[in-house]
């Protein structure tokens, strides 16, 4: 019973939430709440901002990779193209010397 009294006293005792103390460290609280919360604010602004270089950065280098990637094929298939002329280029001198050769010994 003497616990429960000291306790009641205690509450009894205990400053009121009108008094000025009290509004003075409720508004210390709420201003460092306030404070808190621009520091997140802030916080996820520069991440957000940090992700979209990245994003950005990460766009540029695909395209500069495609870009590339697709330059080597167009030199693959030039050169392929060209190789393939020459072969048929080849075969048709080939070809102009057989005939010429069979043509020297139907002559003979």
């Amino acid at each position: 019973m003497e616990a429960k009294q000291k306790l009641l006293e205690k509450m009894k005792a205990a400053p009121k939430a009108d008094d000025p103390e009290m509004i003075a460290k409720r508004a210390e609280r709420e201003a460092v709440a306030a404070a808190r919360e621009e520091r997140r604010a802030e916080r996820e602004r520069l991440k957000a901002e940090e992700q979209e270089r990245q994003a950005v950065k990460a766009a540029a280098d695909a395209e500069a990779a495609y870009a590339a990637e697709h330059a080597d094929r167009l030199a693959r298939e030039a050169d392929d193209k060209a190789r393939a002329e020459r072969a048929v280029a080849d075969m048709a001198a080939m070809k102009e010397k057989r005939d010429k050769r069979y043509a020297a010994r139907k002559a003979r």
